[in-house]
């Protein structure tokens, strides 16, 4: 979960609803492959942060904090059994998702390699499974690259916005590279419009937005309680409106 503080309790954005966020964006791009390969890319996108751990009925306690507060992804440890499951949904799919899913699961992790053999094994077969995907599909190392990294370019501008990150006053913020490895930024403009920075988009405009579930309750004796509330949460739409900025090129 993305968990946002706010005066009354705390604002929740499940992680499969900021990954169809991301999704949201890479779709006004102007499509940059052939139909079959753009929308395995968007499919991966959407698909980037399911096979979630699964919260225990009774006595639980995965989903929160040691204090009982509601915790945020960040605040969880690395789960071997959500990655594994996240890569072994995207075969289903094919070798082109796989191979785009495994990139991800890589970038994410490869920092824990060494940190325990099951995780090193599992990066070991992360990185086998890229070149064997690459081979059978006769995509070349930097064309897998430049679509993964739309990808991670909109995975971290749907968490930039998701976890209300953009500055005060008009600052910018750097989004990351593009597929065209361009350096993107974004910023509020004075109306509540967002601009990013060169305009990467096919509209002028565009409309995104995630759904989040209102909790007013601060502490929960164990993830049944949470489930129980956030079942029973009233859920608020958040939109964003995209312009290119007049400048933008």
């Amino acid at each position: 979960m993305i968990v946002n503080s706010t005066p009354a309790g705390w604002q929740i954005i499940y992680q499969q609803a900021h990954a169809l966020l991301a999704m949201q964006l890479a779709w006004a791009w102007p499509p940059t492959l052939p139909a079959d390969r753009w929308v395995g890319l968007l499919a991966a996108i959407a698909q980037h942060d399911d096979e979630q751990e699964a919260w225990r009925d009774r006595g639980g306690h995965h989903g929160l904090t040691a204090a009982g507060a509601p915790a945020n992804f960040t605040q969880k440890p690395f789960s071997l059994a959500q990655a594994t499951g996240v890569l072994a949904a995207a075969r289903f799919q094919g070798q082109w998702r796989s191979l785009l899913t495994s990139m991800h699961l890589s970038c994410l992790y490869e920092t824990l390699r060494g940190s325990d053999p099951k995780t090193t094994a599992f990066l070991d077969e992360l990185r086998a499974g890229q070149q064997r995907w690459r081979r059978a599909l006769r995509v070349k190392k930097d064309e897998a690259q430049a679509a993964y990294d739309l990808l991670h370019w909109a995975d971290r501008l749907s968490l930039i916005l998701c976890r209300h990150e953009l500055p005060e006053m008009g600052r910018a913020l750097e989004i990351y590279h593009g597929p065209d490895q361009r350096r993107y930024d974004v910023r509020q403009s004075p109306d509540g419009s967002m601009h990013v920075e060169p305009w990467p988009f096919a509209p002028a405009e565009l409309v995104v937005s995630v759904e989040a579930s209102v909790l007013t309750q601060l502490q929960f004796a164990d993830d049944a309680a949470l489930a129980a509330a956030l079942r029973a949460a009233p859920v608020e739409t958040l939109r964003w409106t995209l312009r290119r900025a007049k400048e933008s090129t």
